[in-house]
């Protein structure tokens, strides 16, 4: 790598010391701590996702303090991991790290060889192929983890598509094709085909997240954007009209929407 692409880091020392006592943490509530000690793989891997989820909370709410303490939890996380499998003799956290290395040189040959890419979508598309010709990758689709959430991985699928360019041209041939997904449920909604019409809401969904990869929305970050509002009005709606001395679910619809009125102005 040449000189021009990488600038010195005058805190480099202080993160790499920080880095080693994590480690030494590490070590140390593995070896000491009655419940580090009994954790594996598996007990550890429904709290990752947990703190996962938490990271992404953060980040929604842009809030940096919160963002740093979970991937702090997150970090502590991996090198649990790494410990463990130290432990079985399998690898240890440096054979994390110099593999998601090599792996990260490899896959940027217009940065570490001489393959040219002058957009992000070159990038992406060298990134698919160098992805099938690695050991193990019989499809462009393999890598999408099948326990990712619904619509998370609709978008990933769709971007490895695209990746080896299977993609609509323009955005208005997505937007005919959500248009044609919603009169062929309305079709079958009509017509009382439930299992029809599941599936072609399911195929409303999948195009109206390929409609929103297209001008640059994020559908999992929209969406939630929308459940944190619709949360924050309906509290509204409980907290206040419980100041009036009124009951949920003893109100009418037209009392409820006075105060669902209300929570919108704030």
């Amino acid at each position: 790598m040449s000189e021009s692409r990488s600038k010195p880091d005058v805190k480099r020392t202080e993160k790499l010391a920080a880095f080693d006592r994590l480690l030494t943490v590490m070590d140390e509530l593995r070896e000491n701590c009655p419940w580090d000690k009994k954790q594996t793989w598996e007990t550890l891997r429904y709290l990752t996702i947990e703190e996962t989820y938490e990271l992404s909370d953060a980040i929604l709410e842009s809030d940096g303090e919160e963002v740093k303490k979970e991937l702090g939890d997150l970090m502590l996380h991996l090198v649990f991991y790494a410990r463990i499998a130290q432990e079985k003799g399998d690898f240890d956290v440096a054979d994390v790290l110099h593999a998601i290395c090599d792996k990260l040189i490899y896959r940027h040959p217009h940065i570490y060889g001489d393959t040219k890419a002058d957009d992000e979508e070159q990038v992406k598309a060298n990134w698919e192929k160098l992805k099938l010709k690695e050991k193990g990758n019989r499809s462009v689709l393999g890598g999408v983890p099948k326990s990712l959430p619904a619509m998370v991985k609709a978008m990933r699928i769709q971007e490895k598509a695209r990746g080896v360019g299977f993609d609509w041209d323009d955005q208005e041939q997505v937007w005919g094709k959500v248009q044609e997904e919603l009169e062929e449920f309305k079709v079958e909604i009509d017509q009382g085909n439930k299992e029809e019409a599941l599936s072609e809401f399911g195929d409303i969904l999948f195009s109206m997240v390929n409609y929103a990869r297209f001008v640059g929305i994020d559908p999992e970050e929209a969406l939630e954007r929308t459940n944190k509002k619709f949360i924050k009005r309906f509290q509204y709606l409980e907290i206040e009209s419980k100041k009036d001395g009124k009951q949920m679910g003893e109100m009418s619809l037209e009392e409820m929407d006075a105060y669902w009125e209300k929570a919108k102005s704030l």
